[in-house]
This record gives C-alpha cells, structure tokens and sequence, in this order.
C-alpha cells in the first residue's frame, strides 16, 4: 500500500485522516458513483486511522446491503488481533463498530451517532412530505456531527397555520435549515419569524416550470428576509454541517 504524508493510499482514495484536526469534523464519503466495496474500504480506512464514526451520503438502498456484507466481512477480520498486539490492540480490536442505514436520508452511519454537544438546537424544516428525503438527510447529518434537531415536517405556506403552530421551537432555535421545493418561499417566510441563521436548502421537488429545483433556488437566493443563506439544491448534507459549524463555534473557541 502506497502512503503519502497524511496517511495510507488506496488503489482509488486517499482517505484524509486530519481534517477533524483542521475543520472540526471528519471526512465525509459521497456515495454516489463510489462501489459498495470502495464505500466499505474508505470507512475502514478512516476508523483504523482515529476517526471514530464515518457518514456516507447517497448510498441507495441495495448499494447499502453489499456494503453491510463487506462491512461484516471487515468486522471479522478486524477482530482478530495479530499475535503479540498489546491489551489496548487487543482491546480496539474487540470494540465493535455498528453500521447503521437511514433509507429516508440514504445515510450510511459507521460507528454510532454521538452526543449532542452543540451550543444550542438546530431546526429542520421541511415545506411538504415530497421534501423529507433531503429533510432527512439534514437532520441526520446534523445529528451525527453532534447537534440536538427539532424536525418541522409538513410546514409549507400553503397552510401557514402549520408552521405558526410551530412558532415557539422556531424562536427557540440556534439555526433553522428550511427545506422546499416548488417555489421555494418557506425560507422567506421562516426568515421573518427568527433571529438566528436561516440556512435554505431548494429541492428538485415540483412541476416542470420549477426546473428541478433552479426555481426554488433563485428564489431563496432572492429572499428578501436578511439572514438567509442558500445551499445547492437537495444538498442537505451541506446545510448540516453549515448549521453544525454555527452550533459549535463557542466550543471552538473554548
């Protein structure tokens, strides 16, 4: 296995094992266009580097089960400590690390979601049912990088009623990501209600006219609500760790 100077190469990656140190969170797989093996491979890579937990986004569901197989397959061989290794190898070597699947979010979790240890709550609001799979992905991304999250399912303004209804967890929130597709206005909306961060995340949900998102995105990218700041469409891994990196700045400053 070839190396270079921030840990061990794979054939097709090159896992890297300090960017907790440098940004505060681990290395994320995408898994889109990766195989089941390259997904289990890079995770492996990771944890046996320090990285207590790995995420991996966009992994459907039958890609998700061959990485289980080959997870398990790892879990195996990984259990037996080499002759001569220390108690603390040995130890290591035991310790278990679980995988879980979110199919809503299509998230792989390797190693557990941690404790919360943000400086306050993160809100996920999503306009409509059709916007939950990338809701989800919000949501859980945000927890797995350690933030307590309140989910506002089902609170577009086509009846306002259902996020008014919501009012208090809104004013309580350290940031709120907004979730919508069609023409997008619950960022606007939600973005007159609070005081914090309003992070806006366009979705590809709608009719044709809405472009696949471009709709939503020009206009949230047009909201005339200050605080509002607007990822690229579906991505809500990328509000996540946004909202994430604004929940935890007193601890990064401690």
């Amino acid at each position: 296995m070839d190396t270079d100077c921030n840990g061990p190469a794979l054939d097709f990656a090159r896992p890297d094992l300090d960017r907790a140190a440098r940004q505060g969170a681990g290395e994320v797989i995408f898994g889109e266009g990766k195989t089941a093996e390259q997904i289990a491979a890079i995770a492996a890579a990771l944890i046996e580097g320090g990285q207590e937990r790995v995420l991996a986004t966009r992994v459907s569901a039958e890609k998700a089960q061959v990485v289980a197989t080959a997870w398990e397959r790892h879990e195996a061989q990984r259990r037996v400590a080499p002759q001569g290794s220390s108690s603390l190898a040995a130890a290591l070597a035991a310790r278990p690390v679980p995988l879980a699947y979110y199919e809503t979010a299509r998230l792989l979790v390797f190693g557990g979601m941690p404790a919360p240890d943000g400086d306050g709550r993160v809100v996920v609001a999503a306009a409509g049912t059709s916007d939950m799979p990338v809701a989800e992905e919000a949501a859980l991304t945000a927890e797995f990088l350690g933030n307590e999250v309140d989910r506002l399912y089902d609170v577009g303004v086509a009846g306002i009623h259902r996020l008014l209804d919501c009012a208090d967890v809104l004013a309580a929130a350290r940031v709120v990501v907004t979730v919508a597709g069609m023409e997008g206005a619950l960022a606007s909306v939600v973005g007159g209600l609070v005081s914090c961060p309003v992070i806006a995340v366009p979705t590809s949900v709608g009719y044709g006219a809405s472009f696949g998102g471009v709709a939503a995105l020009l206009a949230m990218l047009n909201s005339c609500a200050s605080g509002v700041s607007v990822v690229n469409i579906d991505n809500g891994f990328g509000a996540a760790f946004q909202a994430s990196a604004i929940n935890h700045l007193n601890l990064r400053r401690s």
